[in-house]
């Protein structure tokens, strides 16, 4: 074979070699380019746009449908959707899921109002749209065994249009009492019983929060007790304390996304770098769980020193995080439950909290369980679930609290 010939079959298999490559690398991009759309929230559907024109007192029930993914045996739910406010009183609409089990009901039914921890900010992040509704929620059947009824808020900005609160307390705060006063208004359901508020992380935030503005904002929701677990209360500490963590660094996005929309000052405060800007961007327009939180953690991972340039606690921002931080009186028990092997909420930031508040005057009962961290917590199994049970029935029942302040 001449040198010719063989030159020419060189450049040949050289040339469709090359045509493979770029064939593989364009069909690897739309691959992930596909991936990266699919990681991209559900869309709501038509059920959580109000039919109002404009949006009637808070706490009014505007419609319901059955709702069946994932609900217990023996058990009934319906989708919600009902009046509230945000904290600067502008209207707003929430959605939630009630749950019950079936069978007849007693009038005035003992209520569990629900907080869901972090899911994420965009709209199809509202528990009531994922795939598995109930994930983290701790002692469900145990709850729906004692005959009380589950109200479970997705919160504003969740399901419904507007934009989310994220970890901005009054705002959730109402969206968790108002849920409280929806409920009652179901026919036949006789939820209008007692209020105990449970909340998880984030919800735990949520709901001390609604302990604390229960009898300003909503003096008709009888709360017998909050169950805060594993709930980030020192938000300047926490968020410098966990920014550069893997999970740290995505629900900073979150917290800065929803924090530069609700605060002018935290906006123009310089917090974020060029990079991160859009890295927490894409990051805070994804839900928690699944292959999103591959993308985000990808993501993650190009940021060590994580999302922010700035100290979080410093200026503006640790100004706004003081602010949401659970720190008034609570005029109910309070339970707080933390994990010992937490390194979202680490337990010594707990304690620390836990401690200021008993020095003002609040009556906590502190209980740290012991090689559980932020989700074991909750699951299924943990000791912490037939304390809840019991602590929760004594407050319907009226019986005195524990606290363990002094201890």
């Amino acid at each position: 074979m001449s040198k010719s010939v063989r030159s020419k079959k060189k450049r040949g298999l050289l040339a469709s070699l090359g045509r493979f490559v770029a064939a593989i690398v364009l069909a690897g991009s739309a691959l992930l380019g596909v991936l990266w759309h699919l990681a991209r929230p559900a869309v709501p559907d038509g059920f959580y746009t109000s039919r109002h024109e404009t949006v009637p007192p808070p706490g009014t029930l505007i419609g319901g449908e059955p709702f069946t993914r994932d609900v217990p045996e023996g058990a009934r739910a319906w989708r919600v959707l009902y009046a509230t406010t945000r904290g600067d009183e502008t209207p707003a609409v929430a959605s939630a899921i009630v749950m019950a089990a079936t069978g007849a009901s007693a009038a005035g039914r003992p209520v569990v109002l629900w907080a869901h921890g972090t899911t994420g900010i965009e709209p199809g992040c509202a528990p009531s749209l994922l795939k598995h509704p109930f994930d983290n929620v701790p002692a469900l059947g145990a709850l729906l065994k004692q005959g009380w009824v589950y109200v479970a808020t997705d919160y504003v900005g969740l399901g419904t249009s507007g934009g989310h609160a994220y970890l901005i307390g009054e705002d959730a705060a109402r969206a968790v009492l108002d849920s409280a006063r929806a409920v009652r208004q179901m026919p036949g359901l006789n939820a209008d019983g007692k209020i105990v508020v449970w909340g998880h992380s984030q919800g735990g935030n949520s709901a001390l929060w609604a302990g604390i503005r229960a009898m300003g904002y909503a003096p008709d929701v009888n709360v017998a007790g909050v169950a805060a677990l594993a709930p980030a209360t020192d938000l300047r500490a926490l968020f410098a304390a966990v920014r550069r963590t893997m999970f740290g660094k995505i629900v900073s996005a979150y917290l800065a996304e929803a924090y530069a929309k609700a605060y002018p000052d935290v906006r123009s405060g310089g917090y974020l770098g060029a990079v991160s800007t859009v890295l927490a961007r894409d990051m805070a327009g994804r839900c928690v769980g699944g292959r999103a939180t591959l993308f985000s953690i990808a993501e993650a991972s190009l940021l060590p020193g994580g999302i922010f340039r700035r100290d979080p606690a410093s200026g503006p921002l640790g100004a706004r995080l003081d602010e949401n931080m659970p720190n008034a009186q609570i005029n109910a028990p309070v339970l707080i439950a933390q994990g010992a092997e937490d390194d979202l909420v680490p337990a010594r930031i707990q304690r620390a909290y836990v401690a200021q508040r008993c020095s003002a005057g609040q009556k906590i009962d502190y209980r740290q369980f012991d090689g559980r961290d932020h989700l074991s917590l909750v699951a299924g199994g943990s000791p912490l679930e037939a304390a809840l049970i019991a602590w929760t029935r004594d407050r319907f029942n009226g019986a005195p609290a524990t606290p363990n302040c002094a201890r």
